[in-house]
């Protein structure tokens, strides 16, 4: 997976471990992604939920080996505390050999001190 890190949406605008994590995703590192998450995370990804570490690292391990895509950081805002944690959204584009070819996502991070607790990967609502 290739990504376009070196956009300006991801530069110093998002936390550390949001950066960390889109880093270690870029270069397929799954014992660096895990270790962005507290142990009680939660992912929700096509519509499944992947709760504690094990099952986070089964979800990237999935991820790795189904499409070959690319993956552009398209922008990044913070939203402030939402539900007792920091929530941070990154927007990116993803061009590969699933179905559709490509797609528009939103990943919505949710922070707790340090770490990510809550990660979201959603369509990008279309607004007109």
């Amino acid at each position: 997976m290739n990504s376009g890190l070196d956009d300006s949406a991801a530069s110093g605008s998002l936390p550390a471990v949001v950066s960390n994590y889109l880093a270690a995703s870029d270069r397929d590192d799954i014992d660096a992604i895990v270790a962005c998450f507290t142990n009680d995370a939660v992912v929700l990804d096509e519509d499944r939920h992947w709760r504690g570490a094990d099952a986070i690292r089964q979800w990237r391990e999935n991820v790795a080996t189904a499409f070959e895509y690319t993956v552009a950081i398209v922008g990044s805002e913070a939203l402030g505390e939402v539900d007792g944690g920091q929530r941070h959204e990154v927007y990116t584009h993803l061009e590969g050999n699933f179905p559709g070819g490509q797609v528009d996502l939103t990943n919505r991070f949710t922070l707790r001190g340090a770490l990510i607790v809550g990660l979201e990967i959603v369509p990008t609502a279309v607004t007109s």
